[in-house]
């Protein structure tokens, strides 16, 4: 297995110029927004890590926190509470009081790309802060990947061949003796319009989540 490192998450990361420049730009436009690298949230303890894109523009790219003020986060958030994982149904904002519990959620990309598109180089420059993020969970562990990206990204901290774990709704796949990997497409306005992603779609990866760690709502 190749050597790979571990990287604390870095707020003041510039190591993508694309994304350093296209942040920069929005910055200046929305002088407000937070846009600056998003760090993780939740549950420090966690044993469920759920993995996203990237940032989006209007959402955590404005707020400071992943899913947090755009439409991808409706149905996160509204999903954790059902389940139990989450104090409050709405994540408005960084400051409205919202806690996880055994619950995390960070992104493969911490910064947002433009068209929501990050380059392959900048997904791997990025994976170490998700290598380090997989390497702090306790054992007996579940992670979700909301799409391929951040589905592949996961499979690249952990040093695995993409081509052995394929990318499917509700697919599950036990990455090591301690991590089980499910995948869901990813709860973005066009899946969850085109239906694509329904409601009970999403509902069902919890529950899948939530049998392997032992928890039931």
């Amino acid at each position: 297995m190749p050597t790979t490192r571990t990287t604390e998450f870095n707020p003041d990361c510039r190591s993508c110029p694309r994304l350093v420049s296209f942040l920069d730009q929005t910055g200046k436009k929305y002088p407000q927004y937070h846009s600056r690298p998003v760090a993780p949230f939740g549950d420090q303890e966690a044993r469920l890590l759920i993995v996203g894109l990237a940032p989006g523009m209007h959402g955590a790219n404005a707020t400071g926190r992943p899913f947090t003020g755009d439409y991808a986060g409706i149905l996160l958030y509204e999903t954790l509470y059902e389940f139990g994982l989450s104090n409050k149904p709405v994540s408005a904002s960084a400051s409205d009081g919202l806690e996880l519990t055994n619950c995390r959620i960070t992104n493969a990309v911490k910064c947002l790309p433009p068209q929501n598109k990050p380059q392959l180089a900048e997904i791997k420059q990025c994976n170490d802060y998700l290598r380090r993020e997989l390497d702090l969970l306790p054992d007996q562990s579940v992670i979700i990947a909301l799409g391929k990206i951040a589905h592949d990204a996961v499979l690249r901290a952990n040093a695995l061949r993409l081509a052995s774990y394929p990318f499917g709704h509700a697919n599950i796949h036990r990455i090591s003796d301690a991590r089980v990997l499910v995948d869901s497409y990813h709860c973005s306005r066009y899946n969850t319009q085109t239906r694509r992603l329904t409601q009970e779609m999403f509902r069902e990866i919890f529950r899948i989540a939530c049998d392997y760690l032992g928890q039931h709502t």
